[in-house]
C-alpha cells in the first residue's frame, strides 16, 4: 500500500497595523486557528507573516480572520514583498506626538496657574478632547479590541485611566468639580513620544535584508556567441560563462574556468587577506575581483547564492527571536480587571451605604485616576530613555528596551575575530633578513616593488616601510603575478616579492622561522633581491590595543568568552591567547556561525555576539543579544540589537553593564508603580482620596519614576 503526503503550501504575508508583542501574538494565533493552516508564524521586526498550509487553503479567509482582529494582511504574491510602509507609519505616529505635545502644553500651564475662569477650563477641554480621541486612538482602539477578546493589556490600562481622567472632567466642566484634562493630555503626550521611539528602532530592523541584497552585482558581462553581452543579473543562467575584470564584483556564485586573481572574500569571510583564485576555484556573488580578469561559470544563480542564503538565515533568525512580553502588560492582564471590578464595587458600595450619587462617583473616579498607568506607563519608557540617552554619550547605540530586557540573563560573548578583536588590515610586524641584507635594504627592496601594487600585502609593507622611515623608490619595471606576488626592476636589480615557491630555494633557518610566525598567525611575504633571497616580512593583523582589557571587562562581569572566526586554527588561537580568550571556534564558515550561536543556546545558554561583518549577520540575529561594531558592515549593524559606534570592544562591557543597570532600574520601577496603586486604591475607595489628591499622589509617582531613572546619568565607563 503506498501513502501519499499532500504538499504544503507555503504563504507570506505583510503585516500591518502591528506595534506590540501582543499584536504579533494575536495575528499569529487567529492564523495558526483558521482552517487549513499547519503553521503561522509572525515577525514582528519584520512585519511578516508565514504560513504553511493545506493547497486549498483560502487566502481571503486569512485576510478576513486578520482584518476582524483590526489589522491588515497582504499577500506577498501581491506586492506585499516591496510593501513597506514604515515610512509613512513613522511619519504619522510623529505627527500624533507633536500635536499632542502641543495641545497639552497650553493646558498644563492653565492648570498649574490656576486660572478657574470658564474661558480657561473650556479652553483646557477644547485642547485636551483632540488629544485624548484622535492622538490617543491607537490606545483606546487597542483596548477595545482587548475588550472583544476578553484580553486586558497595558494599552487598557492607558485607555481606562485616561477616559476616566477625561469624561470625570467634562462631567466637571457641566456640573461642577476638579478637572483632569491635562492628566490625561500628558499621560498620552509621554506614551505617544515612547511608541514613537520604540517605532523608529523596529523599522530598522528590516533594512538588514535591502543592505545584503544591495551587495550583489546588478549586472554581469555574458559571453555569448563569442561575444560579450552585458545583461541584468535576473538573466544569467547556470552554466554562462561571465568576464570579470579587476575592480569589479563577481555577479554570481560559480567556478574559474580561465585566468588567477586575488579576490577580496572579506564581505563574507571577514578576512582581511585576499584569497587567491584559478582556474577550479569556486568564487561567490557579491565578492571583489582584485587584479586579474577571470572568466568565471555560473553554478548557482538567485536564491541559491551564499549572498541570498546568508539574507535568508538572518531573516529565518529574527524570525526565530520571540519578542519578551513586558512585565505591565502580563501584570496587567489581572490588575486592570480588578480595577475595574473595585471600581463598580466603590460606586455601588456608597450608593448601598445610603451615599448621594455623586459622592460614590467620586469615590469609583479616584480609584480609576489612582491606577491611572502613568507611573507604570513611564516606568519602562523613562528608564529607557534616560540609559540610552547616556549610553549614546559613550558612543553605544540600543534599538529599544526590548535590548535591555535581554541582557539581564547573559552567561556567554561570542567574539568575532576579524574587526572586533583585531584591527581588521594587515601590519608589518617582523623584518627577518638573510645573511648579508640589513632589515632596511629588505624593507626598501620589497617597499619599492610593490609601491605600484593595489593588493592589501602590498599596500602594507609600503606603509611599514613609511613607518621605519625608508623612503621607497618607484621601480622602472613591475608585472604582477596574481596569487604568486609581483616581479619589479629597482635601478638595476630585479626583485621578487611574494609566495616562497616565487623566490626560489630558501635557507633552511629562515624557513624555520618563517614557519614559526606563520603558526602564530602572520602571513608571510618572501623577497628576493637579484638572485639572492634578501628574507621575508612577516604582516599581522594585529590585536586591537583595548581587546585583552574588553575580555578582562568580560569575565569581571561573570560572562565567559569565546572567539569566532573563519581563520586557520593556528592563527585563531594565537589571537585568543594574546586576548585573553580561553575558547575558540575557528574554521568557521558565515553560514555556520548562525548555527555555532543556535548550538551554545540549545545548549542552555544565554549568548551575546559582537561582530562587524557581513558574515556575522545572521549569528548577530540569533544572538540573544547582537552587539555590533559600527566600523564594520552597514548590515551587520542593521541585524544587531546594540552598535558600538567607534570600534572599542571595551565598550560591549559597557553596553552590557548600562543595559543591565538600566533593566534593574526598569524593575525598580515597575515595583513602586505597581505597590503605589496597589496601595492608594483602598484609600480612594474609601473615600479618603479626593481625585484632586488622586491626581497629586499619581504625579508624585511618576516624578519618583522619573528621578530614579535619571540615576543612569551617573553611569561612568
Amino acid at each position: 500500500m503506498t501513502t501519499t503526503t499532500s504538499p504544503v503550501r507555503r504563504i507570506e504575508f505583510q503585516v500591518t497595523g502591528m506595534h506590540c508583542a501582543s499584536c504579533a501574538s494575536r495575528v499569529q494565533k487567529t492564523l495558526g486557528e483558521a482552517d487549513g493552516v499547519l503553521v503561522a508564524g509572525v515577525n514582528l521586526a519584520l512585519a511578516r507573516a508565514t504560513v504553511e498550509a493545506e493547497p486549498e487553503v483560502d487566502e481571503g479567509a486569512l485576510v478576513d480572520a486578520v482584518a476582524a482582529l483590526g489589522y491588515g494582511l497582504v499577500p506577498a504574491h501581491e506586492g506585499a514583498a516591496g510593501h513597506d510602509d514604515g515610512g509613512d507609519s513613522e511619519g504619522a505616529d510623529r505627527g500624533r506626538v507633536l500635536a499632542a505635545a502641543l495641545l497639552t502644553a497650553p493646558a498644563v500651564l492653565l492648570s498649574m496657574l490656576g486660572i478657574m475662569d470658564t474661558w480657561a477650563l473650556g479652553l483646557q477641554g477644547a485642547l485636551i478632547t483632540p488629544v485624548e480621541l484622535w492622538a490617543g486612538f491607537p490606545f483606546l482602539q487597542s483596548a477595545y479590541r482587548g475588550a472583544r477578546h476578553r484580553r486586558a493589556n497595558m494599552d487598557t490600562l492607558i485607555a481606562v485611566g485616561t477616559l476616566a481622567a477625561y469624561l470625570y472632567s467634562v462631567w466637571s466642566l457641566l456640573f461642577g468639580g476638579h478637572l483632569y484634562f491635562e492628566t490625561a493630555g500628558v499621560i498620552i503626550t509621554f506614551l505617544l513620544l515612547g511608541r514613537y521611539l520604540e517605532h523608529r528602532s523596529k523599522s530598522r530592523a528590516a533594512s538588514a535584508l535591502r543592505v545584503l541584497l544591495e551587495l550583489a552585482a546588478k549586472q554581469a558581462c555574458v559571453l555569448r556567441e563569442g561575444r560579450e553581452v552585458v545583461v541584468p543579473l535576473a538573466e544569467v543562467q547556470v552554466s554562462d560563462h561571465m568576464r570579470v575584470r579587476p575592480g569589479e564584483k563577481i555577479p554570481t556564485d560559480g567556478v574559474v574556468a580561465e585566468g588567477a586573481s586575488s579576490i577580496d572574500e572579506s564581505m563574507l569571510t571577514g578576512e582581511s587577506v585576499p584569497v587567491d583564485k584559478g582556474a577550479g576555484d569556486p568564487v561567490f556573488g557579491g565578492t571583489l575581483n582584485q587584479s586579474g580578469s577571470l572568466i568565471v561559470e555560473a553554478r548557482r544563480i538567485g536564491s541559491d547564492t551564499a549572498l541570498a542564503q546568508i539574507a535568508r538565515l538572518v531573516s529565518e533568525a529574527l524570525g526565530r527571536k520571540a519578542p519578551i512580553e513586558r512585565l505591565a502588560d502580563r501584570v496587567a492582564g489581572v490588575f486592570v480587571p480588578a480595577v475595574m471590578a473595585l471600581a463598580a464595587a466603590t460606586l455601588a458600595g456608597w450608593l448601598v451605604t445610603g451615599h448621594a450619587f455623586d459622592e460614590g462617583l467620586v469615590a469609583a473616579v479616584s480609584v480609576l485616576i489612582i491606577a491611572c498607568p502613568c507611573a507604570m506607563g513611564l516606568a519602562t519608557p523613562a528608564a529607557v530613555m534616560v540609559g540610552a540617552g547616556r549610553a549614546a554619550g559613550l558612543g553605544i547605540v540600543f534599538k529599544g528596551g526590548d535590548v535591555l530586557e535581554r541582557s539581564g540573563d547573559l552567561d556567554v560573548v561570542v567574539l568575532d575575530k576579524t574587526g572586533t578583536i583585531t584591527r581588521g588590515e594587515l601590519r608589518v610586524t617582523d623584518v627577518v633578513a638573510a645573511a648579508g641584507f640589513s632589515d632596511e635594504d629588505l624593507l626598501g627592496a620589497a617597499a619599492a616593488a610593490e609601491l605600484p601594487s593595489e593588493h592589501p600585502i602590498g599596500r602594507a609593507i609600503v606603509a611599514g616601510a613609511r613607518a621605519q622611515a625608508v623612503d621607497p623608490q618607484w621601480p622602472l619595471d613591475f608585472s604582477s603575478e596574481a596569487g604568486f606576488g609581483v616581479r619589479a626592476r629597482i635601478g638595476n636589480r630585479a626583485v621578487v616579492v611574494g609566495r616562497r615557491a616565487l623566490v626560489g630555494d630558501v635557507p633552511e633557518e629562515l624557513v624555520e622561522a618563517a614557519q614559526g610566525l606563520e603558526s602564530e598567525g602572520s602571513t608571510t611575504a618572501w623577497v628576493r633581491v637579484g638572485d639572492d633571497v634578501a628574507g621575508f616580512l612577516a604582516l599581522t593583523d594585529e590585536l586591537k590595543p583595548t581587546a585583552a582589557e574588553a575580555v578582562a571587562g568580560l569575565h569581571a562581569a561573570g560572562l565567559e568568552t569565546v572567539m569566532i572566526t573563519g581563520d586557520n586554527r593556528a592563527a585563531a588561537e594565537a589571537i585568543a591567547r594574546r586576548a585573553g580568550i580561553g575558547r575558540v571556534l575557528a574554521e568557521v564558515m558565515p553560514a555556520d556561525k548562525a548555527a555555532e550561536i543556535a548550538r551554545l543556546q540549545a545548549a542552555g545558554r544565554r549568548v551575546a555576539m559582537v561582530g562587524d561583518g557581513i558574515n556575522d549577520a545572521p549569528a548577530l540575529a540569533q544572538a540573544d543579544l547582537g552587539v555590533a561594531v559600527g566600523t564594520g558592515a552597514d548590515v551587520a549593524i542593521e541585524a544587531s540589537d546594540v552598535t558600538i559606534v567607534s570600534g572599542d570592544p571595551r565598550l560591549a562591557v559597557a553596553a552590557i553593564t548600562l543595559s543591565r543597570l538600566t533593566l534593574r532600574v526598569i524593575k525598580q520601577n515597575l515595583f513602586w508603580a505597581f505597590a503605589y496603586n496597589i496601595a492608594a486604591l483602598p484609600l480612594a475607595a474609601l473615600g479618603l482620596l479626593s481625585p484632586m489628591i488622586a491626581a497629586g499622589a499619581m504625579a508624585l509617582s511618576s516624578v519618583s519614576v522619573v528621578l530614579n531613572a535619571l540615576r543612569l546619568r551617573r553611569f561612568a565607563f
